[in-house]
């Protein structure tokens, strides 16, 4: 007990003794200003005053309860407790600890620098940099790009909406499950809110939540209540939300849904350039070929959805060579495809026609729809007849041919208007709608598929934009943003049947 009494006697005289005498330069690159924040000398380390924190980086006056020792900072819409006397600290109601003790002296509480500014660089302000060599301090604020989760409860397992403030490419995401039954994610390039990601509520297969920032890179946990099965990852059509599945085991009905939504699942896109080696199709006033333009747009798209997704890309065609209509929808059936894109370039005897439009194979066309799928069913003359592989695209065949394809009308439509929506934002012409023909191109493919007529050859200054190869690359930008959307929009429904 004496021994007791003689340390907090030497450690309180200790305390008093120390004094207000250097400081610590912050440099500010938001506003190019320059301040101090002090310390306290003959200490182990350097510490710092609280209330210079406040002034230099909180929106609003510190509150201070002089009787208790206590102090509560307010910075980016976040509450720091601060207790003298204490090693810990409060962010949000998140406890962090300090390596030392905090100080009450001169009507202010002094913390230990580098430990103090590590956490608020983890937690709440990660644009900030302490040097303790050069007693600097470097504001440089950053936006998070990673704000919370959202998760929600299915029959079949939990999905985790993780909110974001702009789109990652799917190479900088990562995912795996570790044997201690924590689910990690790494985003390559996000900054996390890591005390915003911490109060996320759990449920379904999720206990708790964890995140932290490593250098460049943000690593959420997730811990599991149970074993989970599988687990689906993909940046959803909007920028700001990044989407898991997370699939619990299921008993034998269960397993067969699975089954069948896992046939139905968007895993692979065929894409079908028009024409080909003996068949240009139509040729331009300057000699372009359809055949050409089509194949270029086709490989634009396909590249895009290589590099940005993990969707299978399967070609109809990937150089000039002639192919017949019907071997192309037998292609995309083989080849176990989820959705047929065929890309194609107008013509009208009107040479002032111009502007990109979306055909379904379906009954109720207009005259024009009639001229367009007539043109392009042309190609049958340059088969061999005698294999008798088309019917008539008129009347009760017409109607027959759409009737074998009802069951993905409804997903061909709404591909269709995506791919006019994105369309529109991007390409500079004219947005002529969602419109219904008969085209032996779609016939057969059993799966939604689209025939795309992305601009008149026979129109002059359309023609010379389908020669510019910035305007084929916003053609193929929107193609490709309407697949990734439709595929988002039928594994969202996949998922919550």
């Amino acid at each position: 007990m004496k021994h007791t009494l003689i340390n907090v006697f030497l450690f309180l005289s200790f305390i008093f003794s120390v004094g207000i005498s250097g400081s610590i330069r912050v440099v500010n690159r938001v506003n190019n200003s320059m301040d101090d924040i002090a310390t306290l000398d003959r200490l182990r380390g350097t510490y710092v005053s609280t209330k210079d924190i406040s002034r230099i980086l909180a929106k609003r006056d510190p509150f201070i309860n002089k009787e208790r020792g206590k102090m509560v900072l307010y910075i980016d819409n976040h509450r720091i407790k601060i207790s003298g006397n204490s090693s810990f600290i409060l962010i949000d109601e998140q406890v962090y600890q300090m390596p030392m003790y905090a100080i009450v002296t001169h009507n202010d509480i002094f913390l230990p620098a580098e430990s103090f500014f590590d956490i608020l660089k983890r937690t709440v302000l990660p644009g900030i940099n302490y040097d303790p060599r050069r007693m600097v301090l470097d504001i440089d604020m950053k936006e998070f790009t990673i704000m919370g989760v959202k998760i929600s409860q299915k029959a079949n397992g939990t999905i985790l909406r993780i909110r974001t403030r702009n789109t990652f490419p799917e190479g900088n995401i990562s995912s795996f499950f570790h044997e201690n039954g924590w689910f990690y994610l790494t985003i390559a390039g996000g900054l996390v809110d890591t005390t915003e990601f911490r109060r996320s509520d759990t449920r379904g297969v999720v206990r708790s939540v964890a995140a932290d920032q490593l250098g460049q890179t943000a690593q959420l946990a997730f811990q599991m209540r149970t074993k989970v099965q599988s687990h689906e990852l993909y940046q959803s059509s909007d920028p700001r939300e990044i989407v898991v599945s997370l699939r619990t085991p299921m008993d034998g009905s269960m397993a067969r849904i699975k089954q069948v939504k896992d046939r139905w699942k968007l895993d692979t896109v065929v894409l079908d350039a028009g024409h080909g080696g003996k068949d240009p199709g139509t040729i331009g006033r300057k000699g372009t070929k359809e055949k050409d333009i089509a194949l270029d747009i086709v490989k634009r798209v396909g590249i895009l959805l290589e590099k940005n997704t993990k969707l299978k890309v399967i070609y109809t065609r990937e150089e000039d060579v002639w192919l017949p209509l019907w071997k192309r929808p037998k292609i995309a059936n083989e080849s176990n495809g989820k959705v047929f894109v065929s890309v194609h370039l107008n013509s009208n005897p009107n040479k002032t026609a111009y502007g990109f439009e979306t055909y379904l194979l379906r009954p109720g066309m207009t005259e024009d729809a009639i001229e367009v799928a007539s043109r392009e069913n042309e190609a049958i003359k340059l088969e061999d007849r005698s294999k008798n592989k088309y019917q008539d695209l008129s009347g009760e065949n017409l109607i027959v041919a759409t009737m074998a394809q009802s069951v993905f009308m409804k997903e061909s439509e709404e591909l269709a208007a995506m791919i006019q929506e994105e369309m529109g934002k991007k390409v500079k012409s004219r947005n002529r709608g969602v419109k219904q023909a008969g085209f032996h191109v779609l016939v057969g493919a059993s799966m939604p598929n689209v025939l795309v007529e992305a601009g008149f050859l026979t129109n002059a200054n359309e023609e010379k934009n389908l020669r510019n190869a910035k305007y084929r690359q916003n053609i193929a930008d929107s193609i490709y943003k309407a697949i990734v959307k439709f595929r988002y929009s039928r594994e969202q429904y996949l998922t919550e049947s």
